[in-house]
């Protein structure tokens, strides 16, 4: 049997006025993941545990099967494992997000424009990260160029108490209340306080202002940690798994969890994405392996931008070439399955980050015995009406890749 999970990271929402109170996914249309609803099992899983930021290491570590209170060690810690950077026992990883900070208040109240700079382009981004590295790095810190505005610093024999807040989650804000606190933060503070001197009127910011786009004028260090204990999902459930992600942290949750990182040509982690690539991608592998995750991140960016629009387009793109992709690739290959649909977490467009709330999930089996077939809708009110709550979302894989049946038959 196939395995495969599909999901549209941030795609749940709230219901929104401008959409007669529907939410972005029951608004757009959604044929591939109706299918999967109507004909399978839908319910809400719930993936952020009490206590714990609504973050996509947490949630995506939760999709899997790993507890994050037990093994979430910081974002930065496996994205380093995606770029194949080495930690030793006592280093501590940073994501170091490229940042838009408007200062037109003054330098006192610097606020928070823009967490992805316009959306740099790696080329550009890496000639500043590398010039950073030269300027700023140290005997025991150094900043390695990722995708896009995402970029990582690692702190050799660093300090374990530092509090950073991620910066998606202080747009329009000002900065210094919400600067890094603890053991270690005054030389996080100074190196983010030289980066924005470094970079003033770097060739690259200066090219970017001339043509109208944002300039990446200063760096944000947050996500801190180490590489966290977990156990190859090869090993546990005995399965040659792959992930498929234009995202460094999950890649990195990706080879943290013994799975092979499938590259697809075209994946941006933005609303250009190679959709349908990622997909004919995951049928591929799926010829040869037997379990398969498959993200898309362009329905979040939307949601942190607050951009309904967009967002509808990210989810139906998602859905059209995605989820009815792999379905079809699926029946015609006469595989046996099991695939899942879902959010790892919601991002409102209302809020524009992320936030705690049980997302819908929707499960279809090739088996019809393993299905409840209730014929209705994918959506977040229907998931809510359905009586499955998946909690802890953790416990999710095990069901997932175990019994299915003898689990919604517990409902």
């Amino acid at each position: 049997m196939k395995h495969v999970i599909l999901l549209g990271d941030g795609m749940a929402d709230y219901p929104i006025d401008e959409l007669g109170g529907k939410t972005i996914v029951e608004a757009a249309r959604t044929p591939g993941m109706d299918r999967m609803s109507s004909r399978g099992t839908l319910g809400l899983i719930d993936t952020i545990p009490p206590g714990c930021t609504p973050g996509s290491d947490t949630a995506n570590l939760s999709i899997l099967g790993y507890d994050p209170v037990k093994c979430n060690a910081g974002r930065g810690a496996l994205e380093a494992a995606s770029m194949g950077v080495k930690l030793d026992p006592g280093d501590v990883a940073f994501r170091c997000n490229l940042v838009t900070l408007d200062d037109g208040r003054g330098p006192e109240q610097n606020v928070m424009e823009d967490f992805t700079s316009g959306h740099i382009g790696s080329d550009e981004a890496a000639l500043l990260i590398r010039d950073i590295d030269s300027e700023l790095g140290s005997s025991d810190l150094f900043f390695r160029p990722g995708v896009g505005y995402r970029h990582l610093m690692i702190w050799k024999n660093g300090p374990g108490s530092l509090v950073t807040k991620p910066p998606h989650d202080i747009v329009g804000s000002a900065v210094a209340d919400h600067l890094p606190a603890g053991d270690g933060s005054d030389r996080l503070r100074e190196l983010m306080e030289q980066s924005r001197k470094l970079l003033a009127e770097h060739p690259v910011n200066r090219r970017r202002v001339s043509r109208g786009d944002k300039p990446a004028n200063a760096i944000w260090l947050w996500g801190q940690g180490g590489l966290p204990p977990m156990e190859p999902l090869t090993l546990k459930y005995g399965v040659s798994g792959a992930m498929i992600s234009a995202v460094d942290l999950l890649k990195g949750i990706g080879v943290c969890a013994g799975l092979e990182v499938l590259a697809v040509p075209g994946a941006t982690g933005y609303i250009d994405t190679n959709y349908r690539g990622k997909a004919e991608e995951g049928l591929r592998w799926l010829e040869r392996g037997d379990f398969l995750f498959l993200h898309v991140e362009a329905p979040d960016e939307m949601g942190h931008e607050g951009n309904i629009k967009g967002k509808i387009e990210a989810v139906e793109a998602f859905d059209r070439e995605v989820v009815s992709v792999m379905l079809e690739g699926l029946d015609f290959r006469k595989h046996e399955y099991r695939v899942v649909v879902l959010s790892d977490h919601a991002t409102p467009v209302s809020v524009k980050t992320h936030v705690s709330d049980p997302s819908p999930f929707a499960l279809l089996s090739s088996r019809s015995e393993e299905n409840r077939s209730r014929g209705i809708r994918f959506g977040e009110n229907n998931a809510a009406r359905s009586g499955i709550l998946v909690s802890p979302g953790h416990a999710l894989m095990e069901h997932f890749m175990g019994d299915w049946r003898g689990f919604i038959e517990g409902f």
